[in-house]
């Protein structure tokens, strides 16, 4: 086993590691760090996902790889939101491959050896608005997710979907309405307020009239 690989097992509590990461567990140069980064990945023990980000191989895990917290590590501000988030709190019934997320830079997508991570723009006033903070059973890493309505809002700007009802929503995305009527209002009143969008305005004030949220 590589020395680096030893390392993490025992010091490190993520399967994913940064650039930063290797300066606090390893003393010396950046060459040094990267050299046994070199080693550990032609070994197939370490998979690098991207510049400066990398992970540990399956055979070396002893937690999950959380995907959902590794997005925010791949390319960020970003929280997970759109389909991953909505499949996330049981709104949509499909299985979401790709990792979906909001970002405040310019949208881009991720194709890695651990799967692929999208990231779309999303301007807002306050990026953070109806965000939760959800904590991993096995790493202890923080997620930063959208709460059910801010993913569906997410979802109407990213795709200029322009839905004045409920009903396009309810049949495309095959979203219960109970879901919707379960919305507490001020997850309703903290997205409203953050968008820019007439687009999005549209819809939630529609959502807003239809269930009395």
């Amino acid at each position: 086993m590589q020395r680096l690989t030893e390392i993490l097992l025992t010091a490190h509590p993520r399967p994913y590691v940064t650039t930063e990461d290797l300066a606090h567990h390893i003393s010396g140069t950046d060459d040094t760090r990267y050299g046994l980064v070199k080693r550990a990945v032609a070994a197939g023990e370490i998979i690098r996902i991207r510049r400066g980000l990398y992970c540990l191989a399956p055979a070396y895990r002893t937690t999950p790889l959380d995907l959902f917290a590794l997005a925010q590590y791949i390319y960020g501000p970003s929280y997970v939101s759109l389909e991953s988030a909505l499949s996330h709190h049981g709104w949509i019934p499909e299985a979401v491959y790709t990792i979906t997320s909001t970002c405040v830079g310019e949208s881009r997508t991720f194709r890695t050896p651990v799967g692929t991570f999208s990231f779309t723009r999303v301007p807002q006033r306050v990026f953070y608005a109806a965000v939760s903070r959800e904590t991993g059973d096995a790493s202890g890493d923080v997620t930063l997710i959208a709460r059910p309505i801010k993913a569906l809002a997410d979802y109407i700007y990213a795709y200029r979907k322009e839905w004045s009802t409920p009903e396009p929503a309810l049949r495309s995305l095959r979203i219960d309405p109970e879901d919707i009527a379960s919305i507490p209002m001020e997850d309703m009143e903290e997205t409203m307020a953050s968008y820019r969008s007439k687009r999005v305005d549209r819809f939630l004030s529609a959502l807003r009239t239809e269930y009395g949220i």
